[in-house]
C-alpha cells in the first residue's frame, strides 16, 4: 500500500511554498522549506494571530460542529470575515474587538490577501455598447459538461475547426487580481465570459474585449464552474440565472444580466463542507455536489474524526427552495476512542468532488464518490452512485475499490485518527460520462484515481469492462475529467511522483478508448519538459474538452495541446506559463492546468483559464482568449 510522506500530509493550508517543497529536487527543496518556515513564522507574528487564538480558536478547532475550521476560513474573503464579526453570525464575539482587530483577525486567516485589496483594484469597466447583455447568445443555457451527459463535446457550431488550430493567436488576456490560482470554468452567455476567482469575485467579462460588465463578491474562493438557466432566444424579458458554489460551502444564484444576488444557501452545516465542483441543472432543478476538507482536520489527534457525509443536494433553481439531500453514507455514530483519548465516529466521508451526470431517459442522476474518512468502510465510497432525479433515492451503486478509508493523519507522527487499515485515497473525482453506442445502447464510462477506467451498465450498475490505463496516484490516475466524441472516450492520466511511491510504470499523458469495450485506441505519453522545475509535472490532472476531430488537453506543466482524435498526434500547443499583457493592466501568467476549469469554445473563440496553484501544482492568474488569425 502507498504511504504518504509527513511533508505532504502536513500541508493543510497548502501554501505555494509548502507544496513546492514536497516535489522539488533536493537543493531547491531545502530553499523552499526554509522560505515556507520563514513565511509561517511571519504569519504567526501578525497581530491577528494572538487575537484569533484568544477569542476564536476554541470554537474553530473542530470543537463546535457548525464553526468553520481554521483552514476552511483561509478560502474566505477578508471582507466576509470582517462582516461576520461586525454584523453577521459572529457579531457577539466581534463586539469585544475593535474595528482594527477584526481586520487583523481576517488578514491573519486569509494571508496573504489583505482587507480592502478587492475594493482598491481598478478594473477596465465596459462602455455601454459593450456592457449590454445579448439575449440571443447562449440561450440554451450552460452546464459544466457542455451537455447533461458530461461528454464535454463542443458542437461544430462553436468549435474551432481542426485545420484552423495552427492559426490560433492570442486575442486578449485577463489577469485575475488578488489571485494565485484559477479553478473556475467560464459560462459563455449574453456575449460575456462569466467566471469565478481565487479572491471570491465573480467577473462578467465582455467576450470580444475583456472589459468588465459587472462583478460580485462571494464569501469564499470560487472554485466551481458557472452554470446558467436557458431562455427563449431573443426574449429581452427573460431572467437568466447563473449558479456557482464557494470554498466555504455556499451555493449562489445571481441575475446573469446584472450580477445581483437572487438567493444563496449553505446546504450542509458541517464545519468542513465546501463546494468544489459545478452543479448541474436539469428541468429547473439544480443538483449541487458537496465535498469536504475534514480529511485535513483529522490530522489533529484531539479532533473527533469524522462526521462529514458526502451528498448531492437538490434545489428549485428559481426560488432556491431546498428539495432534498441524497447522502452517500449513513449517520456517523461513536466508534470508541482513538489513541489520544478522543471520541471518534463513523462511517464518514465519501465526498462528491464531481459534477453529476443527467440521464433523463432513465430518470437518474449519476456521480462519483471519494474515500471514507474513518472506519468502518462503506460500499458507497470510491463508487459510482445512481439516484432518482426527482427524489434523490438511491437506485444502485458500483464500487471501484473496497476498504479505501483514509485521512491526513495517516503516515504522520500524529496518526491517532488514522484508520486501522488505511487505503490509498483513490476517489472517483471525475464525473462519469453517459455514452450512446452505435448499436443504440447506453453505457456509463467512469475513471478513477487508481488509473482504472470502467464501463458500467446504467440500468443495473454492473461492471461491463475495466481497463488499467495508468499507474494511479494521489493526483490521479484519472483525476478531474474525461471527454467523449461518439463512442471514443478520451482519458487523461496524471501519474505523478508526489510524496508517494507506487508500484508500476507511470504513464502520464492522455489515451483514447472504445466506450463499448475499453479497448485502447491510442495513447500519448507526455514528454517531461519540466527540467527539474518545482510544481511541474508532465501528466494531466485537470479537465479536457473534445471537439470534432480533436481533444484539447491542458497538462500540469502548463502546456495546452490539441490532439488528433484518431491518432493522438499533437496538432497544436501553447505554453500558458509565459507572461502576456493583460487588458486590465500588468501581465497574465498561467501555471498548471487542474481541477474543473477546462478549455471552452464559443463561436470560434477559445477560452482557457490556467494556474491551478493547488496540491503541488504551479500557480497562475490567467484567462487567455484565442481566435483564428485571418
Amino acid at each position: 500500500m502507498a504511504r504518504y510522506t509527513p511533508a505532504l500530509l502536513a500541508l493543510a493550508p497548502l501554501s505555494i511554498a509548502a507544496i513546492a517543497a514536497v516535489a522539488a529536487p533536493e537543493e531547491p527543496k531545502k530553499a523552499l522549506n526554509e522560505a515556507f518556515l520563514a513565511a509561517e513564522r511571519a504569519r504567526e507574528a501578525m497581530p491577528g494571530a494572538a487575537i484569533f487564538r484568544e477569542s476564536c480558536l476554541g470554537c474553530h478547532d473542530g470543537s463546535v460542529p457548525k464553526a468553520p475550521l481554521t483552514r476552511m476560513m483561509a478560502a474566505m474573503m477578508p471582507e466576509a470575515i470582517v462582516q461576520a464579526l461586525t454584523s453577521g453570525v459572529m457579531r457577539d464575539v466581534g463586539e469585544a474587538l475593535t474595528p482594527d482587530q477584526r481586520i487583523q483577525v481576517a488578514e491573519y486567516l486569509t494571508s496573504p490577501r489583505r482587507y480592502g485589496d478587492a475594493a482598491s483594484v481598478k478594473l477596465p469597466m465596459c462602455a455601454p455598447e459593450r456592457a449590454a447583455f445579448d439575449y440571443a447568445d447562449g440561450h440554451e443555457g450552460v452546464v459544466w459538461g457542455i451537455d447533461g451527459a458530461n461528454t464535454r463535446l463542443t458542437s461544430a457550431r462553436d468549435a474551432i475547426a481542426a485545420g484552423d488550430l495552427p492559426k490560433l493567436k492570442l486575442k486578449w488576456a485577463f489577469a485575475f487580481p488578488n489571485a494565485q490560482r484559477v479553478r473556475s470554468q467560464p459560462a459563455m452567455i449574453g456575449g460575456a465570459a462569466i467566471m469565478g476567482s481565487h479572491s471570491g469575485r465573480i467577473y462578467a467579462l465582455d467576450r470580444e474585449t475583456g472589459c468588465v460588465r459587472w462583478t460580485f463578491d462571494a464569501a469564499g474562493e470560487v472554485q466551481t464552474g458557472i452554470v446558467s438557466t436557458p431562455w427563449k432566444k431573443g426574449d429581452r424579458k427573460a431572467k437568466p440565472i447563473i449558479f456557482f458554489g464557494d470554498g466555504i460551502g455556499k451555493v449562489y444564484a445571481l441575475d446573469a444580466v446584472t450580477g445581483k444576488q437572487l438567493w444563496s444557501d449553505r446546504p450542509e452545516e458541517h464545519s468542513s463542507a465546501k463546494i468544489t465542483a459545478a452543479a448541474t441543472l436539469h428541468d429547473n432543478i439544480l443538483y449541487v455536489p458537496v465535498s469536504s476538507g475534514e480529511i485535513a482536520a483529522a490530522g489533529n489527534p484531539a479532533y473527533g474524526c469524522c462526521t462529514f457525509r458526502g451528498q448531492v443536494v437538490a434545489y428549485d433553481a428559481r426560488s432556491g427552495k431546498k428539495l432534498w439531500h441524497s447522502y452517500t453514507v449513513d449517520v456517523p455514530v461513536s466508534q470508541g476512542q482513538n489513541s489520544a483519548g478522543t471520541e471518534v465516529f463513523g462511517p464518514s466521508g465519501a465526498p462528491v468532488w464531481n459534477t453529476p451526470t443527467v440521464d433523463p431517459k432513465r430518470g437518474l442522476l449519476y456521480f462519483g464518490t471519494g474515500e471514507n474518512y474513518s472506519d468502518p468502510g462503506t460500499e458507497t465510497s470510491d463508487a459510482i452512485i445512481a439516484i432518482d432525479l426527482k427524489t434523490g433515492k438511491r437506485r444502485w451503486h458500483a464500487q471501484g475499490l473496497a476498504g479505501d478509508v483514509w485521512n491526513m493523519s495517516c503516515g504522520t507522527d500524529k496518526d491517532a485518527n488514522c484508520p486501522k487499515n488505511p487505503g490509498p485515497d483513490f476517489d472517483f473525482a471525475a464525473p462519469p460520462i453517459l455514452v450512446k453506442l452505435p448499436n443504440g445502447k447506453d453505457i456509463l464510462v467512469a475513471g478513477q484515481k487508481s488509473g482504472w477506467a470502467f464501463g458500467i451498465d446504467p440500468d443495473s450498475g454492473e461492471f461491463l469492462w475495466r481497463e488499467k490505463l495508468g499507474r494511479g496516484g494521489l493526483l490521479g490516475g484519472i483525476h478531474f475529467s474525461m471527454a467523449a466524441d461518439g463512442d471514443r472516450v478520451y482519458v487523461p492520466m496524471a501519474d505523478t511522483e508526489v510524496g508517494v511511491k507506487y508500484e508500476g510504470e507511470a504513464k502520464p499523458g492522455i489515451n483514447a478508448v472504445d466506450a463499448a469495450t475499453g479497448k485502447l485506441l491510442w495513447s500519448f505519453r507526455a514528454p517531461d519538459n519540466c527540467a527539474g522545475r518545482p510544481l511541474c509535472h508532465p501528466g494531466t490532472s485537470g479537465t479536457v474538452t473534445a471537439a470534432p476531430g480533436y481533444v484539447l488537453n491542458g497538462a500540469m506543466d502548463g502546456l495546452l495541446r490539441a490532439h488528433d482524435a484518431k491518432t493522438g498526434k499533437v496538432i497544436w500547443e501553447f505554453d500558458t506559463t509565459k507572461p502576456v499583457p493583460a487588458v486590465n493592466g500588468g501581465e497574465a501568467r498561467g501555471g498548471s492546468f487542474g481541477g474543473g476549469a477546462g478549455p471552452i469554445m464559443k463561436d470560434g473563440l477559445l477560452f482557457v483559464s490556467s494556474g491551478y496553484g493547488y496540491a503541488v501544482q504551479a500557480p497562475g492568474n490567467a484567462l487567455l482568449v484565442f481566435e483564428v488569425a485571418k
